[in-house]
């Protein structure tokens, strides 16, 4: 495989990712308070759904954010009821959230744009009216392909490896795949070298330990929930308004799913997190450049193994292998995870 289009599939990979690792580090702080929340697909649809609709009625992409950012905090709220105030069960509160999030984005969506449960195209509206693609200064970009009088691709492969791959990876991303990767360390820092990390990760294993310090656990798990109602809303902004450019039908497409399996194939830390939606994303990215695996497999094929026999496209191999994956790790097979200890239980203090 060639160097170049070795970045270009990682450049895919990175902007599949980001959508992961920002619902993977929510479910990492709600999961580390004790809140199990499988709803954090129908946070990803519902944010993705009222960003793209609010940039498109107002041409503004950050006021589309906050509206994203706001419903989905709004269905952590209900969560935060549901499973703290009233010590339901974590999980059917989650799926009623799916549930929820996929009926009322698509009709919601009709009510306003009447276009068959999907929000206008964003690009209709103005380049304000979503996230775009920053050039990052020194960096090979449209700009100097059109002066240069070439297609961009051919000038990026004409310079040195290290010029391809900060103009073709690092170079080119919206300003929400730097805030994505800027997310991580902020969580580390957050979770392992603050007070307030602390107390959040002694509250998703040992509740009462807490209380008896007199730290208040319902505020904790509260703000632990708000957090990921935050980074799911995220999430769900970049899928609608930066990698794609308008609200469809279920476009979160179970990513909220894998973002969960990343988190237990990470082991609940933001390290590990980051990797294992890189993985998640070079995955999907895969999926989407078959003629380069066929390339791989039929030179394997014929130059490692000696056998003389093209290789048929793996098209929907390739598709499926996140979602493989993603039900690998659930059961279990590539290493125990342990959860918090008190995750998934209601705390019900002792009088």
């Amino acid at each position: 495989m060639e160097f170049l289009t070795f970045l270009q599939i990682s450049d895919t990979a990175v902007r599949f990712a980001i959508p992961l690792l920002f619902a993977c580090l929510a479910g990492l702080f709600s999961e580390r308070a004790g809140i199990f929340d499988i709803g954090l697909e129908g946070k990803m649809l519902a944010a993705a759904f009222f960003s793209a609709a609010i940039a498109a009625l107002t041409g503004n992409v950050w006021i589309g954010l906050l509206a994203g950012i706001g419903a989905s905090m709004v269905l952590s709220l209900i969560h935060g009821l549901a499973s703290i105030t009233f010590r339901g069960n974590q999980l059917i509160s989650g799926v009623a959230i799916n549930f929820l999030a996929a009926g009322l984005t698509v009709l919601i969506a009709q009510d306003w744009f009447q276009q068959g449960g999907r929000t206008p195209s964003l690009s209709d509206f103005g380049p304000n009216a979503r996230f775009n693609s920053i050039e990052l200064p020194f960096a090979i970009g449209p700009t100097e392909a059109k002066a240069a009088g070439q297609p961009l691709s051919d000038l990026i492969g004409e310079a040195a490896w290290y010029n391809q791959v900060y103009s073709e990876l690092i170079s080119g991303h919206s300003i929400l795949v730097y805030i994505g990767f800027l997310t991580v360390p902020l969580t580390w820092y957050i979770l392992f070298r603050t007070r307030f990390g602390l107390r959040l990760r002694a509250v998703g294993e040992n509740p009462a330990a807490v209380d008896t310090a007199g730290v208040s656990v319902i505020g904790l798990r509260y703000a632990a929930v708000a957090i990921c109602g935050i980074l799911c809303g995220m999430a769900g902004a970049y899928l609608a308004t930066a990698l794609q450019a308008g609200f469809v039908k279920d476009m979160s497409s179970g990513r909220g799913f894998i973002a969960l399996a990343a988190l237990i194939f990470a082991k609940w830390r933001p390290w590990y997190a980051l990797w294992a939606c890189l993985l998640f994303g070079f995955l999907q990215a895969l999926a989407i450049r078959i003629d380069v695996v066929e390339r791989v497999l039929n030179f394997f094929v014929s130059n490692v193994m000696g056998l003389d026999f093209d290789v048929d496209s793996p098209g929907q191999l390739l598709d499926a292998l996140p979602y493989i994956l993603t039900v690998v790790i659930l059961a279990g097979f590539v290493g125990k995870a342990i959860p918090p200890r008190a995750g998934g239980e209601p705390y019900v203090k002792e009088r």
